[in-house]
């Protein structure tokens, strides 16, 4: 049983006891350091990290309350939190041993010792040690994931009354556990305001989960929501967590909430209520525990007057509900967003030294900016590349303004003009409603959703 390249500090005021593990251990671990003194404790676990540390209970003649190993265990755990501190205890003081595990011990030994069982019982410990190692620099890798992705995240978002207002909201809200629902055109940064909430709250050293359940089929959303065991279905060759597990602690973000079918509304509500799911291909319940946060350009009142939207879900889903308006209802934001992203990509591209001009700012205020965010940031980057000038004029953005109608489309002759026109239309006239939509274009709901990706509709 060769414990890979361990390190073990054995501390016992008992030299005989120290060389007899020595001994035992020598081709068990790749270091071995003894010491009798406990006062010496600190200094040795300042300098070197230990896989595991074996400790007597008690050091003063005629002493056996176990009170200095104790004291010895917490000082330990002081200085390494994640420290797998084995107790060595005289037979008899199993109660005593219980006690101090309570305080952090991770097992204890008693002497004599039975030879087979201490290895055993220190192969566990290596094999915790290991564990717990690896847990803490997967959460530290995390949580720099979360700090580069919220830079990534960390857009001007704007200055106007109505922004400072859901700023508020926002600082109020993120402090709770409340679910949020945030509504908005497609493009107005709702991600942005997810994780901005999560950022300012209590879970924010943990994970953020976003999923875009609209890409989810009905027959994918429980696989990958709630997990599935070894052979449940035909593909499922390992067992997987779903995203509910792997959310908990964090934060679990639904984007575009308003596309889920009936059914599969019917199976998220059951585990909001119950705080709990259930793999695929298993009967043992899983308690979750998340910050639920979700998002949709979808009217959820229409839809559930017209029986696409399960009114219990909605009250779940909106406990603080807040609205991020279009850019057009908002002009005053422009100018800043516009230098934002300016700043980003010349410094992305290396074109530094590249303002806007007059004429710049009162194009991009003037325009109507159907995709919101989203189409000013793709439109800042696209005459960044192109652009051969310092002063971005007017004529340097191209703005295509959608259009009016069918007519003026018939303009165009390329095909995906038209189409796009035709999914414009057609969502208008159903209200938004990607059912009946695709019902109308004679198409998948599946294949709406892809093209509505498409064209950022």
């Amino acid at each position: 049983m060769q414990l890979e390249k361990g390190k073990i500090l054995i501390i016992d005021d008992n030299k005989q006891i120290l060389d007899s593990l020595q001994i035992l251990l020598k081709s068990e671990f790749g270091l071995i350091d003894t010491i009798k003194n406990p006062n010496l404790i600190p200094e040795k676990i300042r300098s070197t990290s230990y896989d595991i540390i074996l400790l007597d209970m008690n050091f003063s003649a005629g002493v056996n309350t176990g009170n200095e190993g104790i004291f010895w265990l917490t000082e330990i755990l002081k200085t390494d939190p994640l420290a797998i501190v084995i107790l060595i205890t005289a037979y008899g003081d199993i109660e005593l041993a219980v006690k101090a595990i309570k305080e952090g011990a991770t097992d204890f030994i008693t002497k004599p010792w039975d030879t087979e069982k201490l290895l055993a019982t220190l192969s566990a410990a290596f094999k915790l040690r290991k564990s717990k190692l690896e847990l803490f620099n997967l959460k530290n890798r995390q949580h720099q994931l979360n700090k580069d992705i919220d830079r990534q995240f960390n857009v001007f978002t704007g200055k106007s009354p109505v922004m400072k207002e859901i700023y508020t909201i926002i600082d109020k809200v993120a402090a709770t556990d409340a679910n949020v629902l945030i509504l908005g055109e497609n493009g107005t940064g709702k991600e942005i305001f997810a994780r901005e909430i999560h950022r300012k709250s209590k879970r924010s050293q943990e994970v953020f989960m976003g999923v875009d359940v609209a890409s989810l089929s009905e027959t994918l959303f429980e696989s990958e929501m709630f997990g599935h065991e070894k052979g449940a279905f035909t593909d499922a060759g390992e067992k997987r967590m779903g995203r509910f597990e792997t959310a908990t602690d964090g934060t679990l973000f639904l984007d575009e909430i308003g596309n889920l079918s009936l059914p599969v509304q019917a199976k998220l509500l059951t585990a909001l209520q119950n705080r709990e799911i259930y793999r695929l291909g298993s009967n043992v319940p899983i308690p979750i525990n998340i910050r639920l946060i979700s998002a949709t350009n979808k009217n959820l009142f229409q839809m559930i007057e017209d029986k696409f939207f399960r009114e219990d879900l909605l009250y779940r889903l909106n406990t603080i509900q807040i609205k991020i308006p279009p850019l057009r209802e908002r002009k005053e934001d422009i100018p800043g967003l516009a230098d934002w992203f300016l700043t980003h990509y010349t410094c992305k591209y290396e074109k530094t030294g590249i303002s806007i001009t007059n004429s710049g700012y009162d194009k991009l205020i003037n325009y109507s900016w159907p995709g919101n965010i989203r189409e000013l940031k793709h439109a800042i980057e696209k005459v960044v590349i192109l652009s051969e000038s310092k002063k971005l004029q007017a004529d340097d953005f191209y703005l295509k303004e959608p259009y009016g109608d069918f007519t003026n489309a018939f303009d165009s002759n390329r095909l995906i003009d038209l189409e796009q026109i035709a999914i414009i239309k057609a969502l208008e006239k159903c209200k938004g409603n990607i059912a009946k939509t695709a019902k109308m274009l004679d198409i998948s709901r599946t294949t709406l959703y892809s093209k509505i990706k498409k064209y950022g509709l």
